[in-house]
C-alpha cells in the first residue's frame, strides 16, 4: 500500500512507499504527429515497492541525492544513470520550479523494483517524491496538481501517483480511478533481460506498418475490469514487439508456460512477465518453482490499494 508516515505536525522527514504496476491489459495506439503512442490500459499497483526517505535540510539550502538498492532487493544491477536523469531528483527538482522555492532535501531512494522491467519503478519514485514533498513542505498542492506536473515527468507517473486500479489512457492523463481493488493474486518474474522501451516502440511501428496492429481497443480493456480476473483475460499488444527487441524472452515465456500450465504475461514494455494465479499461496508456491526449476527471479505479488490521502 502506498502510505505516508510523517513524524509530527512539523515534520522533519518523510517516509513513502512507491509500489510498482502491473498492466492487466494493455492496447496502444498509433504514433501522433508528436510520435506519441496514446494508450488504454488497467493498471493496478502491486506489494512491490522502492522506498523514499525525504528530510529536510536547513543549512545549507541544497539538496542530496542517494540512489541505492534496498537490502531486500532480489536483483541489483548497477546504478549507472546520472543524477540529472532521474526521475525521482527530477520529480523534486520540477516541485521547486512549479513553486518557485527552493525546497532543500536529503534524499535517499531505496529501490526493490529491477530498472528495464516494464513495471513503472523510476515512475513510481518521481510519484512519491511528489506526494512526500507536496506533505514535508506543507505545499498544500491537490491531486490534479500533483498529476499535471507528473504527466510531465513520465506517462506511469500520474496514475502511480494515486495507485490502486485505474483505467489510464491518452497518454498516461486521463485516469479512471476503478473503485474496487482487483482480487489479483499473481506470480511475478523478472528476467535478467532489460526491454529498452524506445526500441519496443520501435518494434511495434515497424510490425504495425506490416499490418501487425489492431488499433486502440479500449472497450476491450474495459471489458477486463468487469467480474474476476480470467488467468487467460490480460493482453498487451507490446509482446511481440517486447519479444523482437529481447529474444531470449520468448523461450522463457514457454518454459514458465508450461510450468505454471496457464499463460504467461508482459507487462509494461517489458520484460517484466507475470501469470495470473488462484490465490496466494498459489502464486508463492509458483513463484519458488520457477525460482528453483528455471533459475529466474520470481515472487508472489498482490494489488494494492490507492494511496491514501491529499490535501483538499
Amino acid at each position: 500500500m502506498a502510505e505516508t508516515d510523517i513524524l509530527g505536525p512539523m515534520a522533519e522527514s518523510v517516509r513513502i512507499q512507491a509500489p510498482a504496476k502491473l498492466n492487466l491489459a494493455l492496447s496502444v495506439g498509433p504514433p501522433g504527429v508528436d510520435r506519441m503512442h496514446p494508450i488504454s490500459s488497467w493498471m493496478v499497483t502491486i506489494d512491490l515497492q522502492d522506498e523514499i526517505e525525504l528530510t529536510r535540510r536547513e543549512d545549507p539550502p541544497l539538496s542530496l541525492y542517494a540512489i541505492e538498492w534496498h537490502k531486500e532487493a532480489v536483483r541489483r544491477p548497477e546504478i549507472d544513470w546520472p543524477i540529472s536523469r532521474d526521475l525521482a531528483a527530477r520529480a523534486h527538482q520540477a516541485l521547486e520550479h512549479h513553486v518557485g522555492r527552493k525546497l532543500p532535501v536529503r534524499m535517499r531512494v531505496s529501490k526493490r523494483i529491477p530498472t528495464g522491467s516494464g513495471l513503472g519503478g523510476g515512475s513510481a519514485d518521481a510519484a512519491a517524491v511528489l506526494r512526500g514533498t507536496n506533505e514535508l513542505f506543507e505545499l498544500g498542492l491537490d491531486l490534479d496538481q500533483l498529476c499535471r506536473l507528473g504527466a510531465e515527468l513520465g506517462s506511469d507517473v500520474p496514475f502511480l501517483i494515486q495507485g490502486g486500479s485505474a483505467i489510464v489512457e491518452g497518454l498516461g492523463e486521463q485516469i479512471e480511478q476503478r473503485p474496487e481493488i482487483p482480487a489479483l493474486a499473481a506470480t511475478l518474474v523478472l528476467p535478467e533481460e532489460h526491454c529498452d522501451t524506445g526500441q519496443v516502440y520501435g518494434w511495434f511501428d515497424d510490425l504495425a506498418e506490416e499490418g501487425g496492429s489492431q488499433g486502440l481497443r479500449p472497450e476491450a480493456v474495459r471489458a477486463l475490469t468487469d467480474g474476476p480476473l480470467d488467468p487467460e483475460a490480460p493482453f498487451n499488444d507490446l509482446t511481440e514487439p517486447a519479444l523482437r527487441a529481447a529474444p531470449g524472452l520468448r523461450d522463457l515465456m514457454q518454459q514458465i508456460s508450461e510450468v505454471a500450465e496457464r499463460p504467461v504475461h508482459l507487462t509494461g514494455s517489458g520484460a517484466g512477465l507475470f501469470v495470473v494465479c488462484d490465490e496466494s499461496i498459489h502464486a508463492e508456491a509458483l513463484a519458488q518453482a520457477i525460482t528453483a526449476g528455471l533459475g529466474h527471479t520470481a515472487i508472489a505479488v498482490t494489488a494494492t490499494p490507492p494511496a491514501a490521502s491529499y490535501p483538499a
